[in-house]
């Protein structure tokens, strides 16, 4: 292993570029390139993360190693070495990211989405942070397939490290279905530049990059940035003009990006119509047979205030159910992938 992270370390280009491309503060890269020049040190601190990684219960995987995933390699510098708990699974990957300080709408629309695109078969890349991260994570175990869809999760911090505190148990979720994924020394705790290195990890593991709600300079920003510099998609929810919290990604459909407001519309990017894998999205479909009952809260309020044959706009439901505005959008995202509802060209919805 020292020879390969020697033969990264031992680069001709200027520590200041190299540090540039990769997000890292200049002193921080000066320090790695000067165990290039002292095997001893490289061969003793990789016995450490070896043995740390054993405990646990995760390897270290080499760039030039036969399982290193190949989207990695596509990035100017990539991780010379990855911590890994649990299995990276293949096929197609989107990645969702969004504020920490997500409000309850941005945490169901992620929840929601992963867990439509997971029913896909899609695999879910998120970053594992509060707010928007651990609704996508959770959104994508929970779905239906095989006991719960595929995730994972990138860190700022090394494997050891319980961060954010309280997502241990969400952690050995994920590395049963997914993957834990860290470029940092397995006892490295949480940096403010690890999250923008690691950004560009959650950017290459997927097809393609969706904001849920993100400030104008959050660092959702940067992984969307890194997700167009290698040629993926970006893909952002529209949000409220008054929410600073849609500022990001309002800005990034000014500048191009694909706006979208249901799974469907990543899906039919991300998964072939046709060729091996699933291409339907399950949840969308009408189930057959008699109409089940109405789902309990919101969602049923708002499926009994529309009438069969009729169409309603959002703000009409929200008169007639007595429900702010955010909570009808809510809930009819669910009924729609619930099959129960189905919106119309002209933003209207009926059943």
């Amino acid at each position: 292993m020292a020879r390969e992270i020697d033969r990264w370390l031992g680069s001709s280009e200027p520590a200041a570029d190299l540090a540039r491309a990769v997000g890292v503060p200049e002193a921080q890269m000066e320090r790695a390139l000067a165990l290039a020049g002292r095997p001893r040190e490289v061969e003793d601190a990789a016995a450490r993360e070896l043995a740390a990684a054993e405990r646990l219960g995760a390897r270290l995987v080499l760039a030039t190693g036969p399982d290193y995933p190949a989207a990695l390699r596509q990035l100017p510098l990539p991780p010379p070495v990855l911590a890994v708990r649990g299995e990276i699974p293949g096929g197609p990957a989107v990645a969702m990211v969004g504020s920490r300080k997500a409000d309850s709408y941005g945490r169901e629309v992620a929840e929601l989405f992963a867990r439509a695109l997971a029913e896909a078969g899609v695999t879910v890349v998120s970053g594992f942070a509060r707010g928007v991260d651990a609704a996508a994570h959770r959104g994508a175990l929970a779905s239906g397939i095989g006991g719960g869809g595929r995730t994972v999760a990138v860190l700022g911090c090394g494997l050891g490290i319980d961060y954010p505190a309280g997502h241990a148990a969400l952690g050995r979720e994920i590395a049963a279905r997914g993957a834990l994924v860290s470029e940092f020394p397995c006892d490295a705790g949480p940096r403010s530049w690890h999250f923008p290195v690691r950004n560009r990890v959650i950017a290459a593991l997927a097809a393609g990059t969706l904001v849920v709600q993100a400030t104008a300079k959050s660092g959702s920003l940067v992984t969307a940035k890194h997700a167009l510099d290698l040629g993926r998609e970006v893909w952002a929810v529209p949000g409220r003009i008054f929410d600073e919290r849609s500022l990001g990604p309002n800005s990034l459909i000014r500048d191009g990006a694909a706006l979208v407001q249901h799974p469907r519309e990543i899906l039919e990017t991300v998964v072939p119509r046709s060729g091996p894998g699933p291409r339907s999205l399950p949840l969308l479909e009408t189930p057959a047979g008699p109409e089940p009952p109405p789902p309990p809260g919101p969602p049923g309020d708002v499926l009994s205030a529309l009438a069969a044959g009729s169409q309603r706009a959002p703000e009409e439901l929200a008169e007639a159910t007595g429900l702010a505005v955010d909570q009808v959008l809510g809930a009819l995202l669910e009924l729609e992938l619930a099959g129960l509802v189905r919106r119309t060209a002209g933003g209207l919805y009926g059943r």
